[in-house]
């Protein structure tokens, strides 16, 4: 392509771009959702909208290349903002994909345009950052970038616009991989807190079911034994005395009384004590770590409706407690949906031991009682499955 005749400046389009980039990332991770990443987004664009025009539309060049080089800058940009996104919330093999792909279209960019598109590099470096890539691996790539554009600039006999340059990537790429990793951990650390005061929830309700099961249920069992008793005694007694009939009409009240008192109690502890599926989650999180096998688990239950979260925990506690004590496994993996639990893992399969105990037989009544079905067999990691649709 022919050059434009002011150039393009990699530290313009870096005071012009890079900290639009940046803020935008902020916003989108730790803003206030939605409507925040628009409007980071549509700032972010308007910004690139000057050296697209400045390395593009105002060189001396044939429309179909205008159009094309625009394209290709336009779908760049595009994969820049939103996989990122992407591959946060869809984990490692995501963040692998979109790295490709925006290598992919960074490349396709560069082929088109030529040099003067390696000022993208620096969005590309933020982009790598950002992405859910396993441990260290980002920083490999930022660093890689960074020393390719500086033998590529050096080729072309400016050894200061490639040192500046590569600099940039570098520092700008593991400024944003720090911020990645900041983000990550405040995610892990309110996880974490939620589970806590999750846990401390339970426990307190565990608490009061046991002091109201102690002490109020047995002062109502007292009572109901009490009135059986004046009730019997009350038998002996002649039946001339004209207040006899009305004494056991109400000692048989006051018994029937205390009897429901003590059902209701006895149902409200079980209601106290019962299965849910947050907890559940929380002690399977508990459970896979002391065993030493890497759980890819849920980070929230919001999506299960009030009314099937009693079942999935339980599926969620047995399907785990297999794993934890059958499998052998070294990855188990647990997905919720507003009708569905999964639980399976890499272990020995469907063939091992104890695999079709009572626990499993409990699941399936239950599942039965709600309306829902139960498949068990092997696994896509080469494990044990153990799936509920309601």
């Amino acid at each position: 392509m022919t050059s434009n005749s002011g150039g393009t400046s990699f530290r313009d389009v870096f005071t012009g771009n890079v900290f639009s980039g940046t803020m935008f990332r902020g916003s989108m991770f730790s803003g206030p959702g939605p409507r925040g990443w628009f409007i980071g987004a549509g700032l972010s664009i308007l910004l690139w909208a000057w050296p697209t025009w400045n390395i593009v539309w105002s060189v001396d060049e044939p429309l179909a290349w205008k159009a094309a080089a625009s394209a290709s800058l336009i779908v760049f940009f595009a994969a820049y903002v939103f996989l990122p996104q992407i591959s946060w919330r869809l984990g490692v093999r995501a963040g692998i994909v979109s790295v490709c792909v925006l290598l992919a279209l960074n490349g396709l960019m560069i082929l088109i345009i030529g040099r003067e598109a390696l000022w993208t590099w620096t969005f590309l470096a933020c982009a790598i950052a950002m992405t859910s890539l396993p441990p260290r691996t980002d920083f490999f790539l930022i660093v890689a970038l960074s020393l390719a554009s500086f033998s590529t600039q050096l080729v072309t006999g400016n050894g200061e616009q490639a040192l500046l340059q590569a600099g940039i990537i570098l520092s700008l790429g593991l400024m944003m991989s720090a911020f990645a990793r900041l983000i990550r951990q405040t995610a892990r650390l309110r996880e974490a807190q939620t589970e806590l005061a999750d846990a401390a929830v339970a426990a307190e309700r565990s608490r009061v079911a046991r002091d109201m099961h102690d002490i109020l249920g047995h002062s109502l069992t007292v009572i109901a034994v009490k009135a059986e008793l004046a009730g019997r005694i009350l038998d002996t007694v002649p039946g001339d005395y004209p207040a006899r009939d009305r004494a056991a009409a109400e000692i048989s009240a006051v018994q029937d009384l205390a009897r429901g008192a003590l059902a209701d109690v006895r149902a409200t502890v079980a209601g106290y004590r019962g299965v849910n599926v947050l907890a559940e989650l929380a002690i399977a999180r508990t459970a896979l770590e002391s065993a030493g096998i890497d759980a890819e688990l849920p980070g929230t239950v919001e999506q299960v409706p009030a009314r099937h979260r009693e079942l999935f925990g339980w599926v969620l506690r047995e399907g785990v407690t297999n794993v934890v004590r059958h499998s052998g496994a070294a990855r188990c993996r647990v997905r919720l949906t507003a009708s569905s639990v999964l639980v399976e893992d890499d272990g020995v399969g469907p063939a091992s031991g104890g695999r079709s105990g009572n626990g499993l037989a409990g699941i399936c009544e239950r599942v039965g009682t709600a309306g829902g079905t139960v498949s068990i067999g092997p696994s896509d990691l080469g494990g044990f499955r153990l799936a509920v649709e309601v």
